[in-house]
């Protein structure tokens, strides 16, 4: 393995900077405008290698450039060999950062490139990048996941972080590629036993395993190497997982099948098992659309727990129970950064059920939401007003573009999709109801219709006076009504 290295210490001014261009090519990549994007996230990268939420970014978006197609440009070849020539230089020389920046060069003309990615990884695990490392070669498998020289690769890195599960899975993929490789032969025992270790904290006084235990162990993760010799599965979560695991047997490109099993391990709260049954089926489902999700999916919900940890920070905070390590402005700013990646990582997923249904209007629906949410109205509007054939959304689609235009300073607009929502509005929608109500009351009474206002507001009244400030504005308004 490569000796350590360092990267250099970012100045505040630095990252300051790269946390400007990164919010902007989040905008303008949410927009379409990947190579503009692309560019943005490749100074980021450059600012602050270590940061790995930039790293992430900007591989997403030069997948989406090429339309997921697992090629990239068709003359990658010929476009990157300045990059190529530059980045075997850099590594010679043990130049490991700027191993980096050539690396990203070369995957923005082609993102599946295997030989770059590894390059990479080697330079990342030799500065210490361990989450890098396995990124860059968890993102080649994507395309090769039985290549036997990345897997034994990954499986090496993964067994550096101690994470025997994910390890094991890879090293079973080297043998049953080469069968006669020695070292997989004996590595998937072996970590078997490791993890077991791990986990029962079975050790000496020297805090080593004892020789006894060590014994025991192996024979215990040799009879989980061997199902057919293992009288029972270990726990429960084995149990419920080996009916599935031997259906994937005789049939490895039944994706519902991976996404079941992923679904036991997540129960059983082993996400790291959960992930790694998903990416092995990527390769015998030929990259399946429902994994490909699922993984997405997977990676939101770490930004979701984070959002949420933030906001029991904030109310702490709030509360007088500051930890000292974080300001409240500091805090604010953190959630700000997570609930735009948040909604940005939606907007895609949203995106790519959108494209990939186009008959479910729904997922148009839920994008067009995405998009106002993140401010972007004029793509809002655009994804809105696809839905406006399907009868059963009609409501939820004027409502939302009615949001839209009194967002943009269009009343009138607004208010004939308001008015065109309570139309077809279900009788059974209530909140739906209440919520046009409050915003055609309050936009009447902003152009000057006080009288129209007070009227909708005393419908909405009638339904819930408690709804918002209503019973506050009611007043407001009849006072301004009757000075006029």
């Amino acid at each position: 393995m490569v000796s350590p290295g360092s990267l250099p210490t970012i100045s505040a001014e630095s990252r300051q900077i790269a946390a400007e261009r990164f919010e902007r090519a989040n905008q303008v990549s949410a927009s379409g405008n990947f190579d503009y994007a692309i560019q943005l996230l490749l100074i980021c990268c450059k600012l602050d290698p270590g940061n790995f939420l930039f790293r992430q970014s900007l591989r997403r978006t030069q997948k989406a450039k090429f339309n997921n197609n697992l090629r990239g440009s068709r003359f990658a070849f010929l476009t990157t060999f300045r990059h190529w020539t530059r980045l075997k230089s850099a590594k010679r020389s043990r130049d490991y950062e700027r191993v980096l920046q050539h690396g990203e060069q070369i995957l923005s003309r082609n993102p599946w490139d295997i030989g770059a990615q590894m390059d990479m990884a080697e330079s990342a695990d030799a500065l210490g990048l361990l989450d890098h490392a396995i990124f860059f070669l968890d993102q080649a498998r994507q395309k090769s996941p039985k290549d036997a020289t990345l897997n034994r690769a990954l499986a090496r890195l993964f067994e550096k972080r101690g994470n025997f599960a994910h390890a094991i899975v890879l090293w079973q993929l080297v043998r049953e590629v080469a069968p006669s490789d020695v070292e997989a032969q004996h590595k998937a025992k072996d970590l078997a036993a490791s993890e077991t270790i791990a986990r029962g904290g079975y050790k000496d006084a020297d805090g080593k395993p004892g020789a006894h235990e060590s014994s025991r162990l192996s024979q215990k993760a040799e009879a989980h190497a061997s199902p057919q010799e293992a009288a029972e599965p270990p726990d429960r979560v084995s149990r419920e997982a080996a009916p599935i695991l031997a259906r994937l047997d005789s049939n490895p490109t039944d994706a519902h099948l991976y996404i079941q099993l992923a679904t036991v391990y997540q129960r059983g709260n082993q996400p790291d098992r959960a992930r790694a049954a998903l990416e092995q089926g990527l390769g015998p489902t030929s990259n399946d659309f429902r994994l490909q999700l699922e993984l997405m999916e997977m990676d939101l919900e770490t930004f979701r727990k984070n959002l949420a940890l933030a906001d029991k920070k904030i109310a702490k905070a709030d509360a007088g129970e500051d930890d000292g390590r974080h300001s409240v402005e500091d805090l604010r700013r953190i959630r700000a950064k997570l609930a735009r990646e948040i909604n940005a990582r939606e907007i895609e997923l949203c995106r790519m059920r959108a494209d990939r249904f186009p008959h479910d209007l729904g997922y148009r629906l839920e994008l067009g939401i995405r998009f106002a949410a993140a401010e972007m109205l004029d793509e809002a509007i655009v994804e809105l007003q696809q839905v406006r054939k399907e009868p059963r959304l009609l409501w939820k689609v004027a409502m939302h573009l009615g949001l839209c235009f009194n967002k943009r300073n269009n009343w009138r607009l607004a208010q004939r999709n308001f008015e065109e929502a309570l139309a077809a509005l279900p009788a059974n929608e209530e909140e739906g109801r209440k919520e046009i109500l409050y915003q055609l009351a309050i936009g009447s009474a902003e152009s000057g219709e006080l009288q129209k206002a007070i009227d909708l507001g005393h419908d909405l009244a009638n339904i819930d006076f408690g709804f918002r400030d209503i019973g506050t504005l009611l007043d407001q308004w009849q006072e301004r009504l009757r000075e006029a």
